[in-house]
């Protein structure tokens, strides 16, 4: 048990280039972990790490022994968390990378239930848009809309859902804007899209109905990346936004928002969740596949 442990021990320094951060990821002081790894080179009798003040190397033979570890850590992972998941009591910290919109707009609104069924879970969120290195930086899964990333080739993609989006405002902007009957109508309007720093063209929006397609030459006003945002001026009467009905649905209940031109609709987003590997811990399988459910169903 002690070599499977230190093995573990030496494929998350290994992964992660760094005795700090692959300490931090294991929960544990760098000591400890140093310690162990000298252990298993000792055991082994070879160096499997070139250590400097800045960085972690391997040996030509920590990287032979780096490509059979990884294989049988994840293996032996993996079946203890299906035994902790037979059990029903998945535990430990699920580190999850996503950003703003997604973490207010659409996980916080479900994230009771699934914290209530899995109360061994603890949760650490990291609320950022930029691309995260899954193999250095300490996250269990990074959850992101629009277009699946091609880079790096080991990235394991799960999509999560296909969110559709239609057109929504509110009730006081339309009393005073003029009738809405077709999508080409969108251009006598004030529209929010998406941020000026995307360098997007000046059509703000492809509709669909059917097989007809329209490209409403508008420039939109208010321009954001936030989704939660540009709901939020929806909902107080500034703009017409694009949103999908999941993350509109308290709005349109609570009467502050209702959907407008209803035959048509927009390019759908896809929800994705990034992994590092494919052997996913019960904790973090479990996650997405709630997401799946209670984003799809929504």
């Amino acid at each position: 048990m002690d070599v499977l442990h230190r093995m573990r021990l030496f494929v998350e320094v290994a992964k992660r280039k760094s005795f700090r951060a692959a300490a931090e990821a294991l929960d544990m002081s760098n000591s400890t972990l140093s310690r162990n790894i000298a252990e298993l080179e000792k055991a082994i009798g070879l160096r499997l790490l070139h250590r400097s003040t800045r960085k972690v190397e391997l040996t030509e033979a920590g990287d032979a022994y780096f490509k059979r570890c990884q294989g049988i850590v994840e293996e032996a992972l993996s079946a203890h968390e299906a035994l902790l998941d037979w059990s029903e009591k998945p535990a430990g910290v699920l580190r999850v990378s996503m950003t703003s919109s997604f973490g207010v707009g659409y996980l916080a609104p479900v994230l009771e239930e699934f914290a209530a069924t899995y109360p061994d879970i603890k949760f650490d969120f990291d609320i950022s848009s930029r691309p995260v290195d899954l193999q250095s930086e300490p996250f269990d899964v990074a959850i992101r809309m629009g277009p699946a990333p091609t880079a790096p080739s080991t990235l394991v993609v799960r999509r999560i859902v296909m969110m559709p989006r239609y057109l929504y405002a509110s009730p006081v902007y339309l009393a005073r804007m003029p009738p809405l009957v077709h999508a080409c109508d969108l251009v006598q309007h004030t529209l929010c899209g998406r941020s000026f720093s995307s360098r997007l063209p000046d059509i703000w929006r492809t509709l669909y109905r059917g097989e007809d397609v329209v490209e409403v030459a508008a420039q939109a006003r208010y321009a954001t990346n936030s989704a939660a945002l540009s709901m939020s001026m929806a909902a107080n009467g500034l703009c017409i936004s694009a949103l999908d009905p999941f993350l509109a649905k308290q709005e349109v209940q609570a009467g502050r928002l209702q959907r407008v031109l209803p035959d048509w609709h927009m390019e759908p987003i896809l929800v994705h969740a990034l992994t590092e590997t494919r052997h996913l811990p019960a904790r973090t399988r479990l996650f997405i596949d709630f997401l799946r459910r209670r984003l799809g169903a929504g």
